[in-house]
């Protein structure tokens, strides 16, 4: 916890000293270059401008997601204008015939659910394979604001609740046990799922009356 503590330090010492005069503008700024270009701590600066300033939470929020999703035009360009050969590169055959089919299938939610997984998940790599199956631009830049607004809201809450040393325990868990950390959502979602489903089931009438002629008959 020290290390991430260090870690979220320096981070901050940087945010403020170089974005936080910019305001919402810095964290629309960073979300973009983050999106586009190299990667930076996104999370840790969307936590620390909301933990400074919590009166602006939404504005925060909604800088960052519109900074990610014009940022993910410079992705969208490079794959519709011939990334395939790039991403081909970058995946096996089998993984790539299985994007293809998941965005033939539900193309939104296949960049929408992605976009709200922290790194290490390859997102950019997903938003490349959007842009090469032809999903179209405004379909493309929803889905990303979607799912970023989901996981900066989350991450904002998260701040407010716990401090911002929290989004630092988190990154470390997903960079260190992604994959249980994955597993674990999923089950939670699989859970809620069939909680909500069952629920309905019980909302059901389980003898209908029947109606029309049927019932005239009776």
């Amino acid at each position: 916890m020290k290390t991430i503590k260090h870690i979220f330090s320096a981070y901050s010492k940087w945010i403020w000293g170089f974005l936080a005069p910019l305001g919402a503008w810095g964290v629309f700024l960073a979300a973009a270059i983050d999106e586009a270009f190299i990667g930076l701590p996104i999370d840790a600066i969307v936590a620390a401008y909301i933990y400074r300033d919590p009166h602006k939470f939404l504005i925060y929020l909604l800088a960052a997601s519109v900074g990610s999703a014009l940022g993910g035009i410079v992705i969208y360009v490079i794959g519709y204008t011939g990334g395939e050969v790039l991403l081909r590169k970058r995946l096996s055959p089998k993984r790539f015939a299985k994007i293809h089919a998941s965005f033939e299938k539900h193309e939104f939610l296949a960049l929408m659910l992605p976009a709200m997984l922290p790194p290490p998940f390859p997102f950019k790599a997903v938003a490349l394979a959007a842009a090469v199956f032809e999903m179209s631009l405004t379909r493309f830049l929803l889905a990303i604001f979607a799912g970023r607004l989901l996981r900066f809201a989350i991450i904002g809450f998260l701040t407010l609740r716990f401090g911002p040393h929290f989004v630092g325990w988190i990154a470390h868990a997903f960079a260190h046990h992604f994959k249980w950390v994955l597993l674990a959502v999923a089950v939670g979602l699989l859970l809620w799922l069939l909680r909500r489903r069952k629920g309905r089931l019980r909302q059901r009438p389980l003898n209908p009356e029947p109606s029309g002629p049927q019932q005239l008959q009776n």
